[in-house]
């Protein structure tokens, strides 16, 4: 009799199990927007941009790294990657957001298809050395993670035109830079074809971790 008990036991523990199976499986995965200059508000995006509704595409460009290496689109192109905006001397909301980046690094540290780009809004002061000195505080992997810096209205241009970052006035948690760009909290995720596919509070655990899970996805589409 006991073992009778136990063997149905057995079967409906089974059963179960393979009812939760299927329902995960059967369940849609989620599937990420393809974000366009239509899909913002106006105040995001640079005037010229704003007849052009769909086809948006990452610009080009080429800056200095960390350890004085040119990157351009080129070396990013193919890869999913995540942008931010920044600079070393931010006392607020930097650091934070620099805490939650070396998590998306520490989980895609072992994956070649996945980059961080960091750009300065600080070119004046943040030069080669010192954002090497900053990559190594934060254990940065060279090839993967990027710090940036360069020309400050190329550094500039790239934000409004290809990333769309918050302007000053309607953006929470901002720094200033001593300039008339302030940046904001944004984590900006790129897919392989250079396509923005998710904005996230760089500040917060949740939101990035709901952008770990996305470049998940990313990396899985074909």
């Amino acid at each position: 009799m006991l073992k009778k008990v136990l063997a149905l036991g057995v079967i409906v523990a089974l059963g179960i199990g393979i009812s939760y199976y299927m329902t995960l499986s059967s369940q849609p995965k989620k599937k990420l927007p393809i974000i366009q200059p239509r899909d913002l508000k106006k105040e995001m995006v640079d005037p010229a941009l704003l007849d052009k509704g769909i086809g948006h595409r990452i610009g080009s460009f080429s800056f200095l790294n960390q350890l004085g290496e040119n990157i351009s689109l080129e070396d990013v192109k193919g890869n999913v990657f995540v942008v931010e905006y920044f600079f070393t001397t931010c006392g607020t909301i930097c650091p934070k957001m620099t805490e939650q980046m070396t998590r998306v690094q520490d989980r895609f540290r072992e994956n070649d298809n996945v980059k961080i780009l960091s750009f300065t809004v600080h070119p004046e002061y943040d030069d080669v050395e010192i954002l090497n000195a900053y990559a190594k505080k934060y254990n940065a992997k060279d090839g993967q993670w990027h710090f940036l810096t360069g020309d400050k209205d190329e550094l500039y241009n790239l934000a409004r035109t290809s990333f769309f970052v918050l302007k000053p006035a309607e953006a929470a948690n901002l720094g200033d830079a001593g300039s008339d760009f302030i940046h904001t909290n944004n984590f900006v995720l790129v897919d392989q074809k250079l396509r923005i596919r998710g904005y996230y509070d760089g500040t917060d655990m949740d939101e990035v971790s709901e952008l770990m899970e996305d470049i998940e996805l990313l990396l899985e589409e074909k």
